[in-house]
């Protein structure tokens, strides 16, 4: 798993649509549901009619973590849900997270510490699980 300033990646050997598929099915065993799903190439052709490579950005939540930092952030409904996305890439498929520690700082509420800090440890067990590792719980 590779980290930038404000994320957390992958990258699969399996086609898009499998990807995608496995992604869902990984954040969902973290406790994630997917609350919005933005096909970035549908998009693109249908408001500008260009071509864009197959993209897809999903809107993940956790209801417990997101009620949690909601509780102590009002205003932080702003960074939520935890975004992911999936793209094709030379014949592989890239996956990245929003890294919610680098999203939290922004607010500089230290109450968003262990709500970022649990919602980065499932999503990195997420994608730790489609690389056929486990991270433990």
């Amino acid at each position: 798993m590779q980290t930038t300033a404000y994320g957390l990646r992958i990258t699969l050997d399996v086609p898009y649509e499998e990807a995608v598929d496995q992604v869902t099915a990984a954040l969902k065993e973290q406790g994630f549901g997917i609350l919005t799903t933005i096909d970035v190439k549908e998009t693109l052709k249908k408001k500008l009619d260009v071509d864009f490579r197959k993209y897809v950005i999903l809107g993940a939540c956790n209801p417990p973590l997101a009620h949690q930092a909601l509780t102590a952030e009002r205003e932080i409904g702003l960074l939520l849900p935890c975004n992911v996305i999936v793209y094709e890439e030379n014949g592989q498929s890239v996956v990245a997270a929003a890294d919610p520690i680098a999203m939290m700082e922004i607010v500089g509420n230290e109450q968003l510490d262990p709500v970022a800090q649990e919602a980065r440890q499932r999503l990195e067990r997420a994608l730790t699980a489609l690389e056929g590792a486990t991270i433990p719980a």
